[in-house]
């Protein structure tokens, strides 16, 4: 009895993360289900395959296999090359945090309208949709060259104004 309790124990805690021994059962049910039916039909099963033969919903299934994986840090490294290291944190979006950046949307609106009408359609074509130098010399009728002179000043003027 006390080895049964002991190894119940392990069982239960072996997670950093306390899961419910339900959502675990659902997990074990689901990727007993999903090796069978690999092992039958020789190709991975739908989650809806499996949520038909083990009878829970393919939400219910979703849930539980995601209750019973490892928590992994944020600082956890994806990729390295060089010194330069990807870390997970790295490839995650903040979506509060850009929604909170209305301050400096404001300050870099203000700062747009410093510009004349052709440094503003510049700066909109290059860093709001993303086109080369070439691209926007091209759409506007103008040299490269002259659009990066006209960039490098429309820059230099708004950082002027954002400095102050």
């Amino acid at each position: 009895m006390i080895i049964g309790e002991i190894r119940r124990f392990l069982r239960d805690s072996s997670n950093p993360i306390r899961v419910s021994r339900s959502l675990k059962d659902t997990a074990y049910k689901a990727i007993y289900a999903k090796e069978n039916l690999t092992k039958k039909n020789l190709r991975e099963p739908t989650i809806m395959e499996i949520s038909e033969e083990i009878g829970i919903s393919k939400e219910d299934i979703v849930y539980a296999l995601d209750a019973i994986q490892n928590p992994m840090s944020l600082y956890e490294p994806v990729y390295t090359e060089g010194g330069d290291t990807l870390y997970v944190m790295d490839q995650i979006s903040d979506k509060k945090c850009r929604e909170e950046n209305w301050v400096e949307n404001i300050s870099l609106s203000e700062a747009m309208k410093r510009l004349d009408e052709r440094e503003n359609e510049i700066i909109t074509l290059r860093f709001f949709e993303g086109k080369t130098q070439m691209e926007v010399a091209e759409y506007i009728g103008i040299s490269q060259a002259q659009v990066s002179r006209l960039e490098k000043n429309a820059l230099h003027t708004m950082k002027k104004y954002l400095m102050f």
